[in-house]
């Protein structure tokens, strides 16, 4: 098993505190950061041609937003401080869609903050970090 660990980030102060977690840990393991961002998208929809190109191209500018403005930032910072890190920003279930990135990269544990950037949706459908406790086959960190 890798020494790696994907910290669920996404701009909000509970994914800074959860970084910031992940760092401290990192720096006492040695551990490789997967800092991660999740663009919450449901590929059930039913679009024309039109629409699907459309939304390719807005896909697209989110990743490009998503990782310029959350992801580059927090990456420079942790190889600043000499610590191994990968960005990854994908588009997807957020939940499954860490679950997936672990399996992938072979991770010890998921870290994530306990509120994140969600709102009503969080009370309706319930959170990501809830999720995650309950269907991840690996350990996860809920940072309050």
């Amino acid at each position: 098993m890798s020494n790696s660990v994907l910290v669920a980030i996404d701009g909000s102060a509970g994914g800074e505190r959860a970084l910031q977690y992940a760092k401290e840990r990192a720096k006492l393991g040695g551990a490789k950061l997967l800092v991660t961002y999740v663009i919450e998208w449901s590929p059930y929809t039913f679009n024309t041609p039109e629409e699907n190109a459309e939304r390719h191209v807005r896909r697209e500018q989110e990743i490009e937003k998503a990782t310029s403005s959350v992801v580059a930032p927090a990456v420079k910072m942790l190889k600043a401080e000499g610590i191994a890190c990968e960005p990854l920003v994908q588009h997807g279930p957020p939940a499954e869609t860490l679950i997936k990135l672990a399996e992938k990269h072979d991770v010890k544990q998921i870290v994530i903050g306990r509120r994140g950037q969600s709102g009503i949706k969080t009370l309706l459908f319930g959170s990501v970090a809830g999720n995650l406790i309950q269907t991840s086959p690996v350990p996860v960190v809920v940072v309050p």
